[in-house]
């Protein structure tokens, strides 16, 4: 069975809803290559077909909408298995497709159930439309592998509030739905057992005729009636990152990445997630960290385009130094835990070593296309 599925739904008023649905539950819908190279054909498909009035983009199970991107083929790439072009490829054609969702004239609804991680909030965030359920676990957690957040991420990360974005960067944090609302990281919080609800009020609106037609604004409504019947759900939610955010702010208030760690990791607290972000900054990788810090810095003033221009050159290069290998292999390949990485700390990793990944590998970029 295809790892993708294409569905067009009738509605009542003769156009359609076009439907994605990432299949690959075992893999917690992670992003692949031909995932990929099929969606990104039936989106332009879509574009210019008429009938479709708006695109759904969902996933097979309740435990994730897409865990996160294939790096366990890049990992066998980067060592030798397989095309080594491959790693280059994969990112770019990656970053095509967010910019492709990000850009999308029609409404697109993601609904983000589950697991929406790393290239799942590739996919979240370029989304018209984005939905979190009371199970949504949202994250970029690129520091454990040795990597950086991207999808898009230098982009939306560098636009939440008073270092919020750094923080959840540097620390792997999840964030649940009232969070994720409260951020702007999704724009409606939905009961889970709804999917089905959505599904069929959008068969049934009446979509009107021609240009003038406010797509979203049908999206809007049904999604609004939605949210609000699905209210008691989330009542007795608690939100970490609002709850925290006076803290977090003042923690990031200083001057070196030296100098946040040392705030970040010095707090005394009994709060589970405080805690397991503070473990996971302590057990990240330093240059993870401190790559963070620099490229979020650089893409501050950054458009769209020159974002996801930026990361496909920092993730090629990652894809060239051992940093990034050898927290896959301890994570998701060995699985011993216990990666080796290149710096003891942030205070030992060396600029010129930063400087190097934040060149880029090439005189023009696979991405200078975008507009």
């Amino acid at each position: 069975m295809s790892s993708v599925l294409f569905t067009e739904h009738p509605t009542q008023d003769g156009h359609v809803i076009a439907e994605i649905t990432l299949n690959a539950e075992r893999s917690l819908n992670a992003l692949t290559l031909e995932m990929i190279d099929e969606i990104l054909p039936r989106l332009a498909e879509w574009q210019d077909d008429e009938r479709v009035v708006a695109v759904l983009l969902d996933s097979a199970g309740e435990k994730a909408f897409c865990a996160g991107g294939d790096v366990v083929n890049l990992y066998k790439a980067i060592k030798g298995e397989g095309d080594p072009d491959f790693p280059e490829r994969f990112f770019n054609h990656e970053y095509r497709l967010d910019y492709t969702l990000h850009t999308y004239p029609k409404p697109v609804i993601c609904w983000g159930n589950g697991i929406v991680m790393g290239g799942g909030m590739g996919l979240l965030s370029a989304s018209s439309h984005r939905v979190v359920t009371e199970t949504s676990r949202l994250a970029m957690p690129e520091v454990t592998i040795g990597l950086y957040p991207d999808v898009g991420a230098s982009w939306f990360l560098n636009r939440l509030p008073s270092g919020t974005g750094r923080f959840l960067a540097m620390t792997g944090s999840q964030i649940n739905a009232p969070d994720a609302v409260h951020l702007g990281l999704a724009d409606r919080a939905i009961a889970s057992d709804q999917r089905d609800e959505l599904a069929k009020k959008l068969t049934q609106a009446p979509w009107g005729e021609g240009e003038q037609t406010d797509t979203h604004g049908v999206v809007n409504r049904i999604l609004r009636e939605l949210e609000q019947t699905s209210q008691p759900v989330f009542a007795e939610l608690e939100a970490p990152v609002y709850k925290f955010s006076p803290l977090i702010r003042e923690l990031m208030d200083h001057d070196t990445i030296e100098q946040i760690v040392a705030a970040i990791s010095a707090v005394k607290s009994d709060d589970k997630w405080f805690s397991k972000a503070q473990k996971t900054l302590a057990h990240g990788s330093p240059v993870s960290i401190t790559l963070i810090d620099e490229q979020l810095k650089r893409a501050k003033h950054m458009s769209l385009a020159e974002v996801f221009q930026a990361e496909l050159a920092l993730s090629v290069q990652c894809c060239r130094h051992r940093e990034f290998p050898e927290g896959v292999r301890a994570l998701l390949v060995d699985k011993d835990g216990q990666p080796a990485w290149t710096y003891p700390d942030v205070g030992s990793v060396e600029a010129s070593f930063i400087d190097e990944l934040l060149t880029p590998p090439w005189a023009n970029n696979p991405l200078e296309d975008l507009r």
